[in-house]
Parts: structure tokens; C-alpha cells; sequence
């Protein structure tokens, strides 16, 4: 007995993830603008300076690739901007193309 709630606890934790991550990703609502926006503050950039080369998003995360008008190239972690979130971001994690980014301020 014992044994089955447990299995029917993981089941039911395991399918409440998978449907949180299906609605984060269905919902987002980043736009382009918005996005150049926020990592341009976060790169030292305008937004009218970035261009999007390509952006996927998965669950809670924006993976986003830019070039700025100087043709340094960027890669972005944006997190939130969809329904769980309420539409609210942390702010951006970037670095130079083809750099590991560092997804915590505090691995050094």
C-alpha cells in the first residue's frame, strides 16, 4: 500500500512539471523588442544595436543568439516572461559567443 502512494505521488509530481513547463513554454510572451531591450541594458548595448540571430525557447528559459552593430556576438538566458511568471524576467545571463555562460552570479 505504502509502495503505491508513493508511485502516485512521483506520477503526479512528474506530470504537474511536464504540464508547468508545456504551459511556460505556450505562453510566452517575449517579444524581439523586448528582448533586445533587456539584454541590451544587461550588455552595455541600445536595443537598436542588437539584432536577433536566432532565439528558442524551453519551459521558463529564453535561449537567445545576438550581433551587435560593432559584429561582437552574444549569447542570452532569459528567464520568465510567460504566464507563471506573470510575465516578469530575472535579469538576462550573457556572454560572448562560444563562452560557457555561468547561469549563478556566484560560481567563480
Amino acid at each position: 500500500m505504502k509502495k503505491n502512494l508513493i508511485a502516485t505521488s512521483l506520477f503526479a509530481s512528474l506530470t504537474g512539471l511536464t504540464a508547468c513547463t508545456s504551459i511556460a513554454t505556450s505562453t510566452n510572451m517575449l517579444t524581439d523588442d523586448r528582448i533586445k531591450s533587456e539584454t541590451g541594458g544587461a550588455l552595455g548595448y541600445t536595443p537598436a544595436d542588437l539584432t536577433i540571430t536566432s532565439r528558442r525557447t524551453e519551459g521558463v528559459n529564453t535561449y537567445v543568439n545576438l550581433q551587435a552593430k560593432d559584429r561582437k556576438e552574444f549569447t542570452c538566458i532569459v528567464n520568465g516572461g510567460n504566464l507563471l511568471s506573470m510575465g516578469l524576467t530575472n535579469p538576462p545571463v550573457c556572454n560572448k559567443k562560444g563562452e560557457p555562460i555561468q547561469a549563478s552570479p556566484f560560481q567563480r
